[in-house]
């Protein structure tokens, strides 16, 4: 129980562009698809992919940005999608704080199981692993995945 924040990047399969990814992917979970009732019926034709991106446990500052950047301040455990611009702006700050140690921006916030509010070596360590994760996530095209962030708690 606490704050649970996950970011997933997510492909959509093109019928014809992607059709042999799709195949493989049916095959591989054992569901035989209909590519002709793609669009008309039952197909049962596996259309996308979601790949966990980035996981944060309790590192408020960081929900506390997305509330703020992202979500226009409602903090609802909805999902919400994220450009790749506005995780290289998170990155970005996150670079800034850790190098200044400056808070502005990513300040930490308190909430329900929310974890600590202090400015301490967990948060720098929420920071660090950010523009870690970040780093990576980002190397996925923004022209095939898209990205969605959701916390719950």
């Amino acid at each position: 129980m606490g704050l649970d924040m996950y970011l997933t990047a997510k492909k959509y399969l093109w019928s014809d562009k992607d059709k042999e990814v799709s195949e493989k992917i049916n095959e591989m979970v054992g569901v035989k698809p209909d590519f002709e009732k793609r669009f008309n019926g039952s197909s049962l034709v596996v259309k996308g992919i979601e790949i966990d991106a980035m996981y944060w446990r309790k590192a408020n500052a960081i929900h506390n940005w997305f509330v703020t950047n992202i979500q226009e301040g409602e903090d609802d455990c909805k999902e919400y999608y994220v450009s790749h611009e506005s995780l290289r702006e998170l990155m970005e700050a996150c670079k800034e704080a850790l190098q200044t140690r400056n808070t502005d921006g990513l300040e930490p916030v308190s909430g329900f199981f929310f974890g600590s509010t202090e400015v301490d070596e967990w948060y720098w360590d929420d920071l660090e692993s950010t523009v870690e994760g970040l780093s990576r996530a980002l190397t996925l095209s923004d022209r095939e995945y898209s990205f969605y962030y959701q916390a719950s708690w």
